[in-house]
């Protein structure tokens, strides 16, 4: 992890929270912000810890870790910048319900969450706004758990795929920054069901796989999996 010196800029943030807030009101949000880089594979906010900050991610991508009981990890979910983190530990307040772990090299702006809540407690238009924000995003979480109560492996492998083109890298050729082990952490099987599938939709030339880079070939195809699958 390393501190960045300059001062953060919070541009996607100011633009949406000006809409609600006045910008004396989002200089005192800035003041109390830190810029952070992460290195891949580096814990942004720990499982368990004190919920302190609000995470705004301001480049790269970002998995939701969850370990259990039996030191089995999860992973809740998976977005790319610019996104708002930590609205769910922001409403729980006590400790982080979860860790961020950056997927790729990350930048990060930590924002005090106690200045956070009080911007927010003098402004509830902007609360429902950030509200709003952190249960959109923590629908896709909800969406995978469906996903993994009632689908196959093939199904939930596929959804993921899907979700992947659609909403973090934003096309249907992409380098994928996820290892199979957290494709599988992600759809709830072992690695070796990724790799298998992966090798059998190649196969089938519903994907095509060139060391990290990944193609959706036969988009409708991977659809109609998820649906029967």
């Amino acid at each position: 992890m390393a501190i960045t010196k300059t001062k953060p800029e919070l541009n996607w943030l100011r633009r949406i929270s000006l809409q609600f807030i006045t910008e004396k009101d989002f200089d005192k949000i800035e003041r109390s912000s830190v810029k952070l880089s992460f290195k891949k594979g580096e814990t942004i906010l720990k499982q368990g810890g004190l919920s302190t900050h609000i995470v705004y991610l301001e480049k790269g991508i970002v998995k939701f870790n969850y370990e259990n009981e039996i030191n089995k990890n999860l992973i809740l979910t998976i977005v790319s910048a610019p996104k708002i983190l930590g609205g769910a530990n922001l409403f729980y307040k006590d400790n982080n319900l979860f860790s961020f772990i950056a997927v790729d090299d990350c930048e990060v702006i930590l924002i005090d969450a106690n200045v956070m809540l009080e911007v927010m407690t003098e402004n509830s238009r902007f609360s429902i706004m950030l509200f709003q924000v952190a249960t959109e995003m923590f629908k896709t979480a909800v969406i995978n758990f469906i996903s993994l109560a009632y689908k196959q492996k093939e199904g939930r492998i596929a959804d993921i795929l899907l979700y992947l083109a659609a909403e973090v890298y934003h096309k249907n050729s992409f380098y994928l920054s996820l290892t199979r082990k957290e494709l599988a952490e992600f759809a709830s099987c072992s690695t070796e069901n990724v790799i298998m599938t992966l090798s059998k939709w190649q196969n089938e030339k519903i994907i095509q796989i060139d060391g990290k880079l990944l193609e959706i070939s036969d988009i409708e195809k991977l659809k109609h999996i998820s649906k029967i699958a």
